[in-house]
Order: structure tokens, then sequence, then C-alpha cells
């Protein structure tokens, strides 16, 4: 997206400044997009690691937002989407949408490979020789969510609320278990956070491309909880 400022959602029915945690719509997904780009380069704007904000929120919500909407919610404050949580229940679907939707966004990235400034090239460069290798164990055939949300809206209860509407959503579905890989440090989003929720943290990776720009280890961390 273009745009620098927040995408305002409808009004709800709770007071202007209250929070409300909801289901995905449709009229979310520019908000989602630009909140993926807001909070993508360790809770900060992607901008200054990578340029192309569509082709980075396209990877990381696009099977969410336009193939399983029915699994993600949002977290809205004084009228804004300010927080979302993307799952899925559906593994195989989603492992072969992404197969054919990675060839596609490769393809772009490559037509566009020589305007892209240095920095984006360089991520661009990681990606291809090292982030494969810095990717933790997963569950097969496993429930999974990754979630943002900005840090005006942060908080204990609201973080609960968001992650129990997902839960709840799959145990209706019958789940038994849900995992999670989020980038972890410990100024922000330590793995030993996500204990709160009854996750169990299954193994973590550093991602080596932060060593430049970020002053302590910054890793990709697999979390895993039951649903009994």
């Amino acid at each position: 997206m273009s745009s620098s400022e927040p995408v305002s959602a409808p009004k709800t029915s709770n007071t202007e400044h209250g929070v409300v945690i909801r289901r995905y719509e449709q009229h979310d997904r520019e908000a989602v997009r630009f909140l993926c780009c807001e909070t993508g380069f360790l809770g900060k704007a992607i901008d200054p690691v990578f340029e192309d904000r569509e082709l980075f929120a396209d990877y990381l919500t696009r099977y969410y937002t336009d193939i399983e909407p029915e699994s993600s919610f949002v977290l809205v404050q004084g009228g804004v989407v300010k927080g979302y949580l993307l799952g899925s229940y559906r593994p195989g679907r989603q492992q072969l949408f992404n197969f054919f939707n990675n060839l596609a966004l490769f393809s772009r990235g490559m037509t566009k490979y020589a305007f892209y400034n240095r920095q984006t090239r360089d991520f661009i460069g990681w990606i291809l020789r090292n982030s494969w290798r810095e990717v933790p164990v997963t569950p097969r055939r496993c429930a999974h969510f990754h979630f943002n949300v900005l840090p005006e809206a942060q908080g204990l209860a609201h973080v609960t609320k968001l992650m129990n509407s997902y839960l709840d959503h799959l145990r209706s579905k019958g789940v038994r278990q849900v995992y999670g890989q989020v980038v972890t440090f410990e100024s922000r989003r330590g793995a030993r956070v996500f204990e709160r929720y009854g996750f169990q943290v299954v193994e973590r990776k550093e991602i080596t491309k932060y060593r430049k720009t970020h002053p302590e280890p910054v890793y990709l961390t697999t979390v895993l909880r039951e649903l009994s």
C-alpha cells in the first residue's frame, strides 16, 4: 500500500474509543495489509528493509484474507483496525496455495529487482540464500496463526481476547492442536509471553538478517498448544 495512514473500519456497536474483537470481514482487507507492513520490521514499518509493500502483504496475508477469511479476527479501537490474528485450520489447502502464490510472487519480484533499492535487494538475497536454513520445525497437518497489534492497542486483556476468539473457533471445528511461528526477542514479545496463553516452545532459530539492524539476537520461534 502507498497510504501512510491507517485504514478506518466501519463503526462498531461499542463506544468510539472502546476496543472490539470481531471476525475479519472483507472490508478489513486493506487495513490488515497496512498493519502487516507497518509492523513487519520487528514491530515497525517494513520500508527500511523492504520497499515493496504490495509484495510483502501478498506473501504474508493473501491466503488468510482471500482463501480462508473465516479463521481470522481483528482488533478494532476507536473505529480503526489496530490488530489482527490470521489463522488457518486447513494446512493442506494453504500449502497448495502457497506453492503457486510464492512462484507468482518470485516472478513479480524478479521483474522489479533491478529497480529496488539496496536494502530491498539485500533482503531478497537473504531470502534466497539463508531463509530456508533459519525456519524452525513446524508440526505437520496442524492449525496455525500469526498476529500483529499496534503498540497503542497492545495489552494483555486485548491480546488474550483476540487469541481466545481464535482458539474458540478452532475448538468449534474439532481442532486439537495449534501452533504459531512468531518473531521474538527479549525486549519485545519474548517466548515466555506465550506461556501465559498455554503455549510451549517447540524450537527457535536466529534470524540472521537482523544482526546488522538490531542490538540483540532475533529469533523465529515455533510455539504449540494442545486444545483438548
